[in-house]
């Protein structure tokens, strides 16, 4: 595998998902005008063929050239319509968070997802950041599990991984907190496992301002300082975000924040996935 420079990665994905065109279904639940125009800017760019899952006649009320399944429970439909095949690809879109993964948790029967989502500085930079959701990353092992499965998700893209592990002070604050010294001992460890496995990985302490200069897959201490670190650059740092693909092998499914509305590149990451994922079944 040629492996390309992280800032290359935004046209890889545009070009895999022309390439594509696979269907990909979104969830719309209470639909506006700019949802609606994202989801057909998708599709209209050729990044995918996009199938609206929601309330038939809010969703044409607003008027629409897309294909729409309707639906009063788009949290389950966006699944069913994933694991049958109808689609290639599902984004979470609108459709409520909790609802919509214990779904899909119970569907394809599995216990825990794992997601890693795409983002991008303000100044362009895309790079991937795990843990994202507020209960996930709680211990060392599952941090492990999103090293890598994140690594073998971003080999896929033609990307090296290079891992910036998180913690919550400086070496020098060792003994303040029993919390952030479990931090930083994670840090070490992790960071120090993987290269042992052939991984690329470093332990920044605190300093994402550090990693973010070298590493192109940021781990967070926890699921809520990811979070939290994913709002602050995308709804108040001029920064983007592309979605989260939840890694897993035989289907494709990206989340989503409902805030901002904005689903063009989401769906674009989910088109370019539906291919890579294929190819490993």
């Amino acid at each position: 595998m040629s492996l390309l420079n992280t800032p290359d990665l935004l046209e890889v994905i545009r070009k895999k998902s022309i390439q594509n065109r696979a269907r990909v279904a979104i969830g719309v639940r209470d639909p506006t005008k700019k949802i609606i125009a994202s989801a057909e800017e998708a599709n209209d760019q050729g990044f995918a063929e996009v199938v609206l899952v929601g309330d038939q006649q809010e969703i044409t009320s607003l008027g629409t050239h897309l294909e729409v399944v309707g639906t009063s429970e788009p949290e389950k439909v966006i699944v069913d319509l994933l694991v049958s095949g109808y689609v290639d690809a599902a984004v979470r879109g609108t459709a409520r968070a909790s609802d919509t993964l214990s779904y899909l948790k119970k569907t394809i029967n599995i216990d825990k997802l794992h997601r890693v989502a795409l983002l991008t500085t303000a100044e362009g930079t895309p790079f991937f950041i795990a843990p994202v959701g507020i209960d996930e990353g709680e211990d060392l092992a599952d941090k492990m599990e999103f090293a890598r499965l994140g690594s073998e998700h971003i080999s896929r893209f033609g990307i090296e991984p290079v891992i910036g592990f998180l913690s919550g002070g400086r070496m020098g604050d060792v003994g303040r907190n029993s919390r952030v010294d479990r931090t930083l001992a994670d840090g070490e460890f992790l960071s120090n496992r993987l290269n042992e496995m052939g991984i690329k990985a470093k332990h920044y302490t605190i300093l994402i301002e550090d990693a973010i200069k070298e590493a192109n897959f940021i781990i967070a201490p926890d699921g809520i300082s990811g979070n939290l670190i994913f709002r602050t650059l995308v709804f108040l740092g001029c920064g983007d975000g592309m979605g989260a693909p939840v890694l897993m092998d035989k289907y494709v499914f990206v989340d989503t924040s409902r805030v901002g509305g904005h689903y063009t590149k989401a769906i674009m990451v989910a088109g370019a996935l539906s291919n890579m994922n294929k190819s490993k079944g």
